[in-house]
């Protein structure tokens, strides 16, 4: 059977750990060529050496996407392990104050929240879109959150944040579908990753973190699966969507 990825190369921010580390074994599975890329550089080396361990192609590389020319040094070594770059999964967040009222978030929070989760991702697309246009199209895709579709309570810095990626998708979509690069992204709601595991201790937390419809939250393979199919050329004809990953929370 074909594999969807087949040559293809592909980058993967927030790779060394969740839904990064299970899209880049997914991708690399499938026959992609991976850079895996993270903060984190010591977990990034492990995922891509567990991908070459298991057949795959894979380099790693530590990043930190609110620095755009270190997203710019991201692609340049894509390009130069790989001769291209087909596919970007920008997914690299970090977790915010759940807990503060809109008026008693810090600046330095907000700021740091804008800096990465927004304003990283637009790095990323900067980045990524020329090497894609240099080979005449490729696919994005963004991680958001069902923050990025609804709003909740004391979130207010991530909710900003991941409604911003989801403008940023809808305009990159439009801007760039001419030149033959598709931007979607994946709205996860709760997954089961290692910055969701603290909260996860609290009985009355994971309750309501288990509430949606299928009544369980997610495994980090199940929103990888997602970000895999719209990066995927069954998604030929999807651009602009920001696809629910939420066990039916956001159509309550």
């Amino acid at each position: 059977m074909q594999r969807r990825f087949e040559g293809k190369a592909i980058i993967v921010t927030g790779a060394a750990s969740g839904i990064g580390r299970a899209a880049a074994q997914a991708f690399a599975a499938e026959g992609g060529r991976v850079l895996v890329a993270d903060r984190d550089g010591a977990g990034a080396e492990q995922v891509a050496a567990d991908i070459r361990a298991a057949g795959g192609e894979a380099v790693a590389m530590a990043i930190d996407i609110a620095d755009f020319a270190q997203c710019e040094a991201m692609v340049a070594r894509a390009v130069a392990e790989f001769g291209r770059l087909d596919v970007a999964f920008n997914n690299a967040g970090i977790p915010g104050s759940l807990t503060d009222p809109v008026h008693t978030v810090s600046l330095a929070d907000w700021r740091a929240m804008m800096s990465v989760n927004l304003d990283g991702v637009f790095h990323c697309i900067k980045a990524e879109v020329p090497a894609m246009l240099a080979r005449g199209g490729g696919a994005i895709v963004n991680t958001a959150s069902v923050a990025g579709l609804v709003a909740g309570p004391t979130m207010s810095s991530y909710v900003t944040a991941k409604h911003g990626v989801m403008g940023l998708t809808r305009a990159a979509a439009i801007d760039l579908a001419p030149s033959n690069i598709r931007v979607n992204a994946i709205c996860p709601g709760a997954v089961r990753t290692g910055m969701l595991e603290p909260a996860l201790e609290d009985p009355e937390v994971r309750a309501q973190l288990e509430a949606s419809p299928i009544g369980r939250i997610a495994e980090p393979q199940e929103a990888a699966a997602a970000a895999l199919f719209l990066a995927s050329d069954a998604a030929s004809f999807i651009l602009g969507v920001g696809l629910p990953v939420d066990g039916g929370l956001t159509v309550q």
